[in-house]
C-alpha cells in the first residue's frame, strides 16, 4: 500500500468527518493534503489545487502566510496559554482594543468557533433582560433560510433543514422572518424595494411580539449557507431601527462575511448601524487557528457588573483568549493595516466579476458578488450537481464545494490575475462537465 493510500485508509479508520456522510467516501476519496502555499494546496503526490472558498473561508492572506506564521512562533516563546478567569496577557487585551475600535463596541468575550460565538451573544441578550428585570423577553427571530452554526442553541436560530430538522425535538424554536435574499423578490421587483417589503414584515412581526423577544440575529448582506443569497443594505437599517423601536438586540452574525468579504470591514458598515452585538471568527486569525468572539455595547456589559456572581455572565471555555489564536489575530490585522486590503480588495473584486462575464454563456442565472463573494447559480436537472461538481473540479485542480446549484467564489486576498483567470476558466469546463 502506498505511503497516499496508507494515509486515506487510516483517516477513514479513525476520522469522523464534519459536515459528510461517511459512506460516500467509498466513491468520493479523501484528498490528502501535504502542505500549503499561497491561494494553492498540494496533495501527497505533489498535484496541486487552487483554494477558491479559503478552506471553509476562513483564510483571507493564503496558506503559509510568513507574517501570521511568524507572530505565532514569536507568542510560543512566550506564553502559549494561561486561562483567562483571573489572569490575562497582552494579546488579549491588545486586540481587544484593535476590535473595540474597529467596531465600536467593547469588552470582547472570546471562544473557539462561529456556533460557540452565536451561543455567547445569545445567552448574553437572554441575561441581559433578565438581570434588567424583563426575564419575559426570552425568545429569538432570524431570517427564512439563515445559518449560525451547529451548536443546539445556534440551530435553534438556523432555518437550513439538513442540518435542523434531525434536532429538532432538542431545540428551543424561534421564528424566521421573510429573508431579503433579492432571488426571492417577485418578478420585476427591485431588490431595494423587496428590502423594504421584508423590513416591514420584520417591524409588523416584532411590534406584535417586542414583549417576548430578547434578540434579532442577522447575516448582514450575505446569508452565506442559503447558498450566497444577498440583499440590498437598506434591510439593515431598517433592522436597526425595528429593534431600537421596540427594544430587542440586533445581533450581526459576521462569522463569515466580516474581515473584508463584502467589501468593507464589517458587513454592517454598508448600512452605516451599529448593532448591539458583533459575533466574529473565521477570517480573523487569517485562518491559522480556531478563535471567535462577540463584542458588545457598554449598556449590555454595565446590567451584568454587580456584587452578585449570579449576575455575572458565568459562560466558560478552557481556550478562552489564547495568546497563540489572539497573536495570528494581531498578525492578520496588522496586514489589514499595512497593505491597504480593503482597497485593493475592491479593485480584485472588480476583475473578478469582469471575468466572470464569461459565465453568461452557461444555463445560469442570478451571477451577482458581494465584494470578494462571488456566486452564480446553474440551471441544471442534475440532482447530484454540488458533489458531482466538487469532484470534477478537483480532477481539473480546482477546489469547489457549491451549495445545492449555487457556484461561488470566496478566495484568499491574495489570489492573483493569472490564478482568478484559472479559477474562472476550469470552472466553466466543470459547469459544462456535470450540469
Amino acid at each position: 500500500m502506498s505511503l497516499n493510500n496508507n494515509l486515506l485508509s487510516r483517516s477513514l479508520h479513525t476520522v469522523w468527518h464534519p459536515c459528510t456522510q461517511m459512506k460516500q467516501h467509498e466513491t468520493y476519496p479523501l484528498i490528502p493534503i501535504k502542505k500549503g502555499d499561497g491561494v494553492w494546496l498540494y496533495d501527497a503526490e505533489g498535484k496541486r489545487y487552487l483554494d477558491a472558498v479559503s478552506s471553509w473561508w476562513v483564510n483571507l492572506f493564503g496558506h503559509n502566510n510568513p507574517r501570521i506564521k511568524d507572530a505565532i512562533k514569536l507568542q510560543l516563546d512566550t506564553l502559549e496559554h494561561v486561562m483567562l478567569a483571573g489572569f490575562t496577557h497582552e494579546p488579549v487585551v491588545e486586540l481587544s482594543e484593535k476590535l473595540a475600535k474597529l467596531t465600536g463596541l467593547g469588552h470582547a468575550f472570546y471562544a473557539s468557533d462561529g456556533a460557540s460565538a452565536t451561543e455567547i451573544a445569545l445567552k448574553m441578550s437572554f441575561h441581559y433582560w433578565r438581570n434588567t428585570g424583563k426575564s419575559v423577553k426570552t425568545k429569538f427571530i432570524s431570517l427564512q433560510n439563515s445559518y449560525h452554526g451547529e451548536t443546539l442553541g445556534a440551530l435553534g436560530v438556523t432555518d437550513v433543514a439538513i442540518f435542523k430538522d434531525t434536532y429538532a425535538p432538542l431545540l428551543t424554536q424561534s421564528a424566521q422572518m421573510l429573508s431579503p435574499d433579492f432571488r426571492l423578490a417577485a418578478t420585476g421587483e427591485g431588490a431595494e424595494t423587496f428590502a423594504l417589503r421584508c423590513a416591514e414584515a420584520l417591524e409588523a412581526y416584532v411590534s406584535e411580539h417586542s414583549h417576548e423577544l430578547a434578540a434579532f440575529i442577522v447575516e448582514p448582506l450575505v446569508q452565506c449557507a442559503a447558498g450566497m443569497g444577498m440583499y440590498h443594505p437598506i434591510y439593515l437599517k431598517r433592522a436597526r431601527e425595528v429593534c431600537t423601536k421596540f427594544e430587542v438586540h440586533l445581533i450581526a452574525d459576521e462569522i463569515a462575511v466580516g474581515f473584508g468579504r463584502t467589501g468593507m470591514m464589517f458587513a454592517s458598515e454598508h448600512a452605516n448601524i451599529k448593532p448591539d452585538f458583533i459575533c466574529l471568527s473565521k477570517g480573523i486569525t487569517g485562518g491559522y487557528l480556531p478563535l471567535s468572539t462577540v463584542l458588545t455595547t457598554d449598556e449590555v456589559y454595565q446590567a451584568f457588573y454587580d456584587d452578585s456572581t449570579l449576575k455575572g455572565f458565568l459562560h466558560s471555555h478552557s481556550y478562552t483568549g489564547n495568546p497563540l489564536a489572539c497573536s495570528a489575530a494581531l498578525a492578520t490585522l496588522a496586514i489589514f493595516e499595512s497593505d491597504s486590503i480593503i482597497e485593493k480588495n475592491r479593485e480584485k473584486s472588480a476583475f473578478i466579476q469582469h471575468q466572470m462575464q464569461v459565465l453568461t454563456d452557461l444555463p445560469i442565472q442570478y451571477l451577482r458578488h458581494q465584494g470578494m463573494i462571488h456566486a452564480f447559480d446553474v440551471l441544471t436537472q442534475n440532482t447530484k450537481f454540488s458533489r458531482d461538481c466538487y469532484a470534477a473540479a478537483l480532477g481539473q485542480g480546482l477546489l469547489l464545494r457549491p451549495i445545492g446549484n449555487t457556484v461561488y467564489f470566496m478566495p484568499p486576498y491574495t489570489i492573483c490575475d493569472d490564478e482568478i483567470a484559472h479559477m474562472v476558466n476550469t470552472t466553466i469546463n466543470v459547469v459544462r462537465m456535470t450540469r
